[in-house]
């Protein structure tokens, strides 16, 4: 059975706020630290493995994002996309860059970095792939496999502006805070619908990040939070 979108996410009831979880500390969130317990991946499972529901018409496939940390001198950062408000499916969302991996691609690595040199320009030359996290599976069918990346600063981006409205950053250490990871939830069609939010408030505008890259995001915190 086909589920409707959730077309305005912003104004489900926040039902919790995790602000009793500890935060991943300075130390653990340096390119080396990450480096090391993305290598080990010991003693830990994802929280969020996917919503498991699925289109009953649409076949499984594979695509790939990047989780592009960029390593600035006061710490590293998440670069993230907003798509257009026009695209089909999730238009106006926060995203990872990536999308589905096409047959010339040689795995899901591959799919990350050629979707991200798409989406946003970003060169893969100023990326180095670290590792990845378990694939998550999203209620269209798609099992994404997140692809963490270290960025160097100084590149330029050139944003596809059909499929890509802007890209961002936000402090890695904010997003691996849970005092900022909301639980919404709420009933529509006599079905309870639940989600994760991490609202980032830009220096414009507020950044609503939520559904597969919220619940990514939360995989990645208590990856680094069990290291």
């Amino acid at each position: 059975m086909n589920r409707p979108p959730i077309v305005q996410p912003q104004l489900a009831p926040v039902t919790s706020i995790d602000d009793h979880l500890p935060a991943v500390p300075a130390s653990g969130l340096t390119a080396e630290a990450i480096r090391a317990r993305l290598a080990s991946q010991a003693g830990w499972s994802p929280e969020f493995p996917g919503d498991g529901g699925i289109f009953a018409n649409r076949e499984p496939a594979g695509a790939a994002v990047l989780v592009p940390l960029v390593q600035h001198a006061d710490g590293l950062t998440l670069l993230l996309t907003r798509r257009t408000d026009h695209l089909r499916d999730h238009a106006g969302q926060i995203s990872f860059p990536g999308g589905r991996v096409e047959p010339e691609d040689d795995g899901p690595v591959a799919t990350a970095l050629r979707e991200t040199e798409e989406e946003i320009g970003l060169s893969r030359g100023h990326i180095e792939v670290i590792g990845q996290l378990p694939i998550y599976s999203t209620v269209t069918a798609f099992q994404v496999t997140p692809v963490v990346g270290l960025v160097e600063p100084g590149f330029t981006m050139q944003l596809d502006d059909f499929e890509v409205a802007e890209a961002f950053e936000v402090p890695l250490a904010f997003l691996m805070n849970p005092a900022h990871h909301r639980h919404h939830s709420f009933e529509f069609a006599g079905t309870q619908r639940r989600f994760l939010s991490m609202p980032w408030q830009g220096a414009e505008r507020e950044y609503f990040i939520w559904g597969a890259t919220a619940a990514m995001l939360r995989n990645f915190y208590r990856l680094l939070a069990t290291g």
